[in-house]
């Protein structure tokens, strides 16, 4: 179907708007991963062992799910662009907090500021983008806070693993007057002074216009954002009326009869606790230190971490060619078994681990079996997982539940990755091969749960939802 002129003429514009909101999801997966090639030089540089770390990698984890608690408050009472401005300061300072802490402590601090600015903009960058697009290119445009969160993981690997060989492989050396892993938690000082520069630049969302009572404003941005020939006092008109008659839902429409929730309600939490349950943020938080714990080089061990991100990537391109032409449950029980399948295999492979002279190694072929199983894993949960249920947790609720639904979901899914990622140190160290297989198992009833009680969403309206 060819593009009226008039839309075309304003697609750019939107585009850009659209990718400058997507900065915020670029640093949630920026500071989210960036802590991976920093574990050990803060192990080393404190002197704490793996309870400490856990709780100081995790902790950003809590503050992510008080960003998201308060982000959209915050965004319906100061604005989309004015929210984000505030989200990129805490990016900023926090980042400069962590890579000059005086202790283990004050580093957890500044970690949970970063958390709670990473929650921020998980939120507040979907919301900016569904309500700036037009509709024929909503679900493109969407799909562009997913890409940024999974460029932001490997860009955050690839500049550890520049900082690690720059300081002649190791992150606890002097580079610059600094360790080198205290610059890899302070450059994302970089990104976030960027996402501050674009959140002074692009409108303010009309849909925030019109609530707060700027008509005219809210005129200019549709121009700019759908075309001069669109009819301006109907688009007024319908989002006044969306507005006045919406129901904002609440905890209280989410009860029923299973334990307190609606069925519905239980099947979104389980989905985004079994996203997490089966390890993901294991790779993209410890995999630094699990490959220098099988006898890999800091340096290559970070090279490591930054090929997973890039399978990620493509993976993530994966799932978004397929998921409106297979559908929302194929994929996920085809990422099941495929998880399933490598993390059981990895499992295998770290079991022939051996110690010599206090240094551990794999042997061959167990050595590049891991890796490769690793990789797989990663690859199979970004093509399945890792999109879709944002996908089904956007579909599958009925319509009066929906936002309150997905809130639930989403901070369920933030307790899930701080459950993993604070136990995974203790229990790598207690035997790193049933860790793996526990994550195996948990990839096991994903799909079991998927083929009895996830239904399939491709093709239907969300008014059919129910």
């Amino acid at each position: 179907m060819a593009v009226r002129p008039s839309h075309q003429e304003h697609l750019g514009h939107v585009v850009f708007i659209a990718a400058a909101a997507a900065i915020g999801g670029f640093l949630f997966g920026y500071d989210s991963a960036v802590i991976n090639g920093a574990v050990v030089g803060i192990q080393k540089y404190f002197g704490v062992g793996p309870v400490q770390t856990g709780l100081v990698v995790a902790i950003a984890l809590l503050g992510s799910a008080v960003g998201a608690w308060i982000g959209g408050g915050l965004a319906d009472r100061w604005g989309r662009t004015r929210t984000m401005q505030a989200a990129a300061l805490l990016f900023a300072v926090s980042s400069i907090g962590q890579m000059l802490p005086f202790s283990i402590w004050d580093l957890g601090f500044w970690r949970l500021l970063a958390g709670m600015a990473i929650g921020m903009a998980s939120v507040l960058g979907p919301a900016y983008i569904a309500e700036v697009a037009p509709p024929a290119y909503r679900g493109r445009l969407g799909s562009f806070q997913q890409l940024a969160i999974v460029l932001g993981i490997a860009v955050s690997q690839l500049v550890n693993y520049m900082f690690v060989r720059l300081a002649g492989g190791n992150v606890n050396n002097t580079l610059w007057g600094l360790q080198a892993w205290q610059w890899m938690l302070g450059a994302c000082v970089v990104p976030a002074v960027l996402y501050l520069v674009f959140a002074l630049n692009i409108p303010e969302s009309p849909r925030y216009l019109i609530a707060a009572g700027r008509l005219e404003q809210a005129r200019v941005v549709l121009t700019e954002v759908e075309g001069e020939k669109i009819d301006l006092d109907a688009r007024v008109a319908e989002i006044q009326h969306v507005l006045h008659t919406e129901h904002v839902p609440t905890m209280k429409d989410l009860r029923g009869p299973a334990f307190g929730l609606l069925p519905i309600v239980w099947i979104g939490i389980t989905l985004s606790v079994f996203q997490q349950f089966v390890g993901i943020n294991v790779i993209f938080y410890y995999s630094s230190v699990l490959w220098q714990s099988v006898g890999i080089t800091q340096s290559n061990s970070l090279l490591i971490s930054f090929s997973s991100s890039v399978i990620n990537i493509i993976g993530t391109f994966i799932a978004i060619a397929l998921v409106d032409r297979i559908g929302r449950r194929p994929l996920l029980m085809i990422g099941s078994a495929g998880m399933a399948v490598s993390l059981g295999t990895a499992a295998w492979a770290f079991s022939a681990a051996t110690k010599v002279h206090g240094v551990v190694t794999l042997p061959d072929p167990q050595g590049p079996i891991a890796l490769i199983a690793a990789n797989v894993f990663v690859l199979f949960f970004a093509l399945s997982w890792g999109v879709v249920v944002w996908v089904l947790l956007g579909e599958m609720f009925p319509n009066r539940i929906r936002a309150a639904a997905l809130g639930v979901a989403a901070a369920a899914q933030w307790l899930a990755n701080w459950a993993i990622t604070v136990s995974f140190p203790a229990l790598s160290e207690w035997n790193l091969p049933l860790t793996y297989a526990g994550y195996a198992g948990f990839a096991v009833l994903s799909f079991v749960f998927v083929w009895f009680w996830v239904k399939e969403t491709k093709g239907r309206k969300l008014e059919e939802m129910g």
